[in-house]
């Protein structure tokens, strides 16, 4: 008689893993800020000594553990981390206070960190919205191809580009929160940027179009509303600072918004597009295998913010971004890297159990925990997981130029999870499924060779003396 299997254990709630996770990082005594983004954690310690890494490390929450010079970055994955870290900041409030706010301004930042990490502080907030709307379009798309259901896809279309239509707002909001001014006067002077009387301004013999500048006229117009607005609260009157500094702020900020970021942000964001339009159909092959290549890197230092805000222009420009379906590709020659060193390192069953169960989540783009858990420490496979990524983003790029681009409608997603996101000159098609599928197939199949063939070095694949 066949024993019934386990039935596996529920998921403790965030609350739980918060209260659970506090202790083993030294308590809240330890922590200096509290900030996370799509996967991790991300914490400022006072003592590293106090975290209890074993412990720490076999939580079941925890998918790994990630260093750097300011922060320490516990991987929970997509979702689990947006729900755990508002539980631990609440933890964190009961013990100390206001004290973790006055503590959020991290230590030893250089000026490059602090602007990334800015940057991604505006527009991290963003990507749920845009993965909700971006999927909602891709399924209006489908139905439009289709044919299917006339009626209910025009309300579709409202839904998906409604956020779209306003993003600069929110762009504006996220921004002067950020530089610590007052987020609705920079939503404010950012709303201009779409609002659809600006058509009747004409700037250097042109006139403005709504939206003209998109998202980074409205960081340049909130950063701008956020400097007027401090230099009013020193100089202006208690007694009238209430009337004149938000009249003051919107005034002098929106009106050299509609004289002069529209139009030099308009150029620069029509400039990413052309530019991204040129690349990709004389030279797709070559920036894909660069953009695939380097991404792993990139990630790793940081620098990977910096696309945020050229990824949110070309999907309002395009409609998607061409870019990210090529540097998801660095996510599957991680993927096969560790199903090379899998099955070359048979004797170390640490790294199996490691790959196993990391696996999983590298398919469906989280690959934190194969990069810091398999790749990284053993150094050669995280070279040949690149020359993957680097081939599967050069087959990407090698089909926009003969005609069949991939677009991703939303950032954030990579591997499997990218797929409801897809998008190319007509919208989610057989072709476009088909060219991501084969790169990520690319990927996969290059890292693996890569690392089978030149990833493991002799003394790895030497089995340990017998005790």
């Amino acid at each position: 008689m066949t024993a019934a299997a386990p039935t596996p254990a529920p998921s403790p709630d965030p609350r739980t893993t918060a209260r659970a996770l506090l202790p083993l990082v030294g308590g809240a005594g330890n922590i200096t800020s509290v900030a996370h983004c799509m996967t991790r954690l991300r914490l400022g310690l006072r003592d590293r000594a106090l975290v209890q890494d074993e412990a720490l490390t076999a939580h079941p929450a925890v998918l790994g553990v990630v260093e750097d010079d300011t922060t320490y970055q516990i991987v929970l994955g997509p979702g689990t981390v947006a729900r755990v870290t508002p539980e631990f900041e609440a933890l964190l409030l009961q013990d100390r206070g206001a004290a973790i706010k006055a503590a959020r301004k991290e230590r030893n930042a250089t000026p490059g960190k602090v602007l990334l990490r800015r940057i991604a502080n505006i527009f991290v907030p963003l990507i749920p919205a845009l993965i909700g709307c971006g999927i909602i379009a891709g399924l209006n798309g489908l139905l439009l191809n289709l044919g299917w259901l006339p009626a209910v896809t025009p309300a579709l279309a409202a839904v998906a580009s409604g956020f779209m239509a306003l993003i600069a707002v929110f762009v504006g909001l996220n921004t002067a929160k950020e530089f610590g001014g007052t987020p609705v006067l920079g939503g404010a002077v950012a709303a201009i940027v779409v609002y659809a009387g600006v058509a009747k301004v004409e700037v250097f013999g042109q006139q403005l179009s709504p939206g003209q500048g998109g998202v980074l006229g409205a960081l340049a117009a909130a950063v701008l509303a956020v400097r007027v607005e401090k230099w009013c609260r020193r100089h202006v009157p208690e007694a009238l600072d209430v009337l004149v500094t938000p009249t003051l702020t919107v005034l002098v900020a929106g009106l050299v918004t509609v004289y002069g970021l529209m139009f030099v942000a308009g150029e620069v964001s029509t400039g990413i597009g052309v530019a991204a339009d040129w690349l990709l159909g004389h030279a797709g092959a070559v920036a894909g295998l660069v953009l695939g290549g380097l991404f792993l890197p990139l990630v790793m230092l940081g620098l990977h913010q910096a696309l945020i805000p050229i990824h949110t222009t070309l999907i309002e420009q395009q409609g998607h971004t061409v870019l990210l379906p090529m540097l998801a590709m660095a996510g599957a020659g991680q993927v096969g890297a560790a199903a090379a060193v899998y099955v070359r390192l048979r004797h170390r069953t640490d790294l199996r159990r490691t790959i196993r169960s990391a696996m999983p989540a590298g398919l469906l783009g989280v690959g934190e925990p194969l990069i810091y858990g398999v790749s990284l420490p053993l150094g050669r496979p995280f070279v040949t997981a690149c020359v993957g990524g680097a081939l599967g983003g050069g087959f990407v790029g090698l089909f926009h130029m003969l005609g069949a681009p991939v677009g991703s409608t939303a950032i954030g997603p990579s591997g499997w999870a990218l797929f409801p996101l897809l998008s190319g000159e007509h919208g989610l098609s057989v072709t476009t499924v088909a060219v991501y599928a084969g790169g990520l197939l690319t990927g996969y199949a290059a890292g693996f060779a890569a690392t089978y063939l030149f990833g493991i070095g002799k003394p790895l694949l030497s089995p340990p003396p017998a005790p």
